[in-house]
C-alpha cells in the first residue's frame, strides 16, 4: 500500500507541476479525485445515512465510482484536514476496491455503496469482516495518500537529527508539513514504527 499510494500521489504531482512537494495542495486531492472518479461531490448531503457519516462511495458494474463527501466538511474551513482525510479515505476505497466490486457487480448489473463514518476513517484495528478489512485498508491509504512514507521518513530523520526523541515536537512537525491532523499524524507515525 505504501508504495502504490506514494507513485499514485508522487507521479500526480509531478504530472501538474514537474516536481513533488508537501503538502499535497487541497484543491490537487480533489483533481486526484476526479480523475479517478465518474462524479465527484463534495457538498453532499449525507444525513439520511447516519449523523457520523463524512464519505461514500458508490460503485457500478461497469464505469467508474462516485464519491460524495459531506458538505459540513467542505463548508467549514475549521474542518480542512478532515476534508483532506475524508478525501483520501475515499480515494483509497476508489484505487483499491473498485476492481472487487466490479467482479461482484458485473453479473448483477446492481450498485454498491461504501458507507465512512468519522471513526473508520483515520484508523480501523479490527478485521471483523470483509467491509472492516476494506475499511482499514482505506484509512491506511488516506494516511499514504498524504504522508507518503520516504517523504515522511526523510521528515522524521531531519526532525530527530537535531530535536532528539520529542515526541510531541515530531508529531507538531508532521501536522505542519503535510496538513494534517494531529491524530492522523500519530497514528501514520505508529503504523511506519516512527512512534513507540
Amino acid at each position: 500500500l505504501d508504495m502504490e499510494c506514494e507513485k499514485i500521489v508522487c507521479e500526480f504531482l509531478r504530472s501538474l507541476y514537474g516536481k513533488v512537494e508537501f503538502p499535497i495542495a487541497t484543491d490537487d486531492i480533489t483533481k486526484l479525485i476526479e480523475k479517478h472518479t465518474s462524479d465527484f461531490d463534495q457538498y453532499a448531503d449525507l444525513s439520511e445515512y447516519g449523523e457520523n457519516v463524512e464519505g461514500l462511495t458508490e460503485f457500478f458494474p461497469k464505469n467508474k465510482p462516485k464519491v460524495s463527501i459531506s458538505a459540513r466538511l467542505s463548508e467549514a474551513s475549521n474542518y480542512e484536514n478532515r476534508f483532506r482525510t475524508t478525501m483520501t479515505h475515499e480515494l483509497g476505497h476508489v484505487i483499491f476496491h473498485d476492481y472487487l466490486y466490479k467482479m461482484e457487480l458485473i453479473e448483477t448489473g446492481a450498485v454498491s455503496i461504501q458507507i465512512c463514518k468519522r471513526d473508520d476513517i483515520i484508523s480501523k484495528s479490527k478485521y471483523a469482516g470483509a467491509r472492516d478489512w476494506m475499511e482499514w485498508q482505506a484509512g491506511y491509504a488516506c494516511g499514504a495518500f498524504l504522508m507518503p512514507a520516504s517523504h515522511l521518513k526523510r521528515t522524521v530523520d531531519n526532525f530527530l537529527a537535531t530535536n532528539g526523541s520529542d515526541t510531541d515536537g515530531l508529531i507538531d512537525t508532521v501536522v505542519t508539513k503535510f496538513q494534517v491532523s494531529r491524530d492522523a499524524a500519530r497514528v501514520r507515525l505508529s503504523v511506519t514504527n516512527h512512534l513507540k
